[in-house]
């Protein structure tokens, strides 16, 4: 059998005396969906983060296709073929959409004051190549956003934002994507439109795995496969969506039961 895109095992994280993530065991197969779901404070965000390189793993195990990430710096991880959203947009909203798509690229792109100063025709034919490359990336979200990759990201909607942050992550063309809380700010009509273009996305890219922490229940029983639930840093369920929304331990920690 061939290995895991993503397998956690006793992965931890303590901030001093708290400990924000406890043991979380994981695995995502190639081509899933998977939604990390559970209470503010339950460590979702935290695992991203471990996972990343943005904090050290204080105990635990992170292998990606097989091979040990653990600790690994961002860059490092990011290189592996691993890309994310924040819940909080990272974007530059004076620069212009094609600008801040480019920001996901550079592992792609060849770098370097030779090149960029003395392989001028190279230089011109890599920056087209990669803007065809992104412009059709955003027409996959939506037709006419593709048309304005030179307006300031700063002018568009929150959606469009969404969409462009995700198009960042997808550009360095990852095998895991991690989506954190990617309808967040956003209206239900506009939360159910990102949901459409991310299956699109998905059944567009050969392979391509998504791990999505999510607060909307509907979106997680809408688009995934699997969910793993935590609570207080440990995992307290995990199957399908139906499965872990059955548990009495999940209403009590989720759904709001007594």
């Amino acid at each position: 059998m061939s290995a895991p895109v993503l397998a956690l095992s006793g992965l931890t994280r303590h901030f001093g005396g708290l400990v924000a993530l406890d043991a979380l065991d994981m695995r995502v197969e190639r081509g899933q969906i998977v939604g990390l779901i559970g209470p503010n404070g339950s460590g979702k965000t935290t695992s991203f983060n471990v996972l990343t390189g943005i904090y050290a793993a204080s105990a635990g195990r992170a292998e990606f296709l097989g091979r040990d990430i653990t600790n690994l710096r961002a860059q490092a991880v990011y290189e592996a073929g691993i890309a994310r959203t924040f819940q909080r947009s990272r974007l530059c909203l004076p620069l212009s959409i094609f600008d801040n798509i480019m920001v996901g690229n550079h592992k792609r792109l060849a770098r370097g004051l030779w090149f960029n100063l003395f392989r001028r025709a190279a230089l011109r034919a890599q920056i087209e190549g990669a803007f065809e490359e992104a412009r059709e990336l955003v027409r996959v979200f939506d037709a006419p956003l593709a048309d304005r990759m030179f307006d300031a990201v700063g002018a568009l909607p929150m959606i469009d934002r969404r969409r462009i942050e995700i198009c960042r992550a997808l550009i360095s063309r990852p095998q895991l994507l991690l989506l954190d809380e990617p309808s967040a700010g956003m209206t239900e009509e506009e939360t159910r439109e990102l949901m459409d273009d991310i299956l699109e996305i998905r059944g567009r890219i050969e392979g391509l795995s998504i791990v999505i922490i999510e607060h909307e229940m509907g979106v997680i029983e809408r688009i995934t496969e699997r969910c793993v639930v935590l609570n207080f840093g440990r995992k307290i369920a995990e199957g399908t969506y139906r499965q872990v929304a059955a548990e009495r331990q999940v209403q009590e920690a989720y759904l709001g039961v007594e």
